[in-house]
């Protein structure tokens, strides 16, 4: 089981890309908790966290916030990631 749908949020943004289902929706219909209903979106979501389980990371330190948010957004220009769009949530 693991993580749920507010818990693995980078899992989630990965299954609804596979699924298809990419915008955000403000309704029962649409909603998360519905989506994770859905067998094929509940398959792509268990995959998804993982695939994310099995990732490896590195990291760098970064004390200072302003350095912190200045390094995050140039390492993610530089090395063009696709899931830093750095919108709010």
């Amino acid at each position: 089981m693991g993580a749920q749908h507010n818990q693995a949020v980078f899992a989630f943004k990965l299954a609804r890309e596979v699924t298809g289902r990419l915008t955000a929706a403000y309704s029962i219909a649409g909603s998360r908790i519905t989506l994770c209903a859905e067998p094929a979106f509940a398959a792509a979501f268990s995959q998804a966290k993982a695939r994310v389980r099995n990732m490896n990371l590195r990291f760098v330190e970064e004390a200072d916030p302003t350095r912190q948010a200045l390094l995050e957004i140039y390492v993610s220009v530089v090395l063009g990631t696709k899931y830093n769009d750095f919108d709010t949530h």
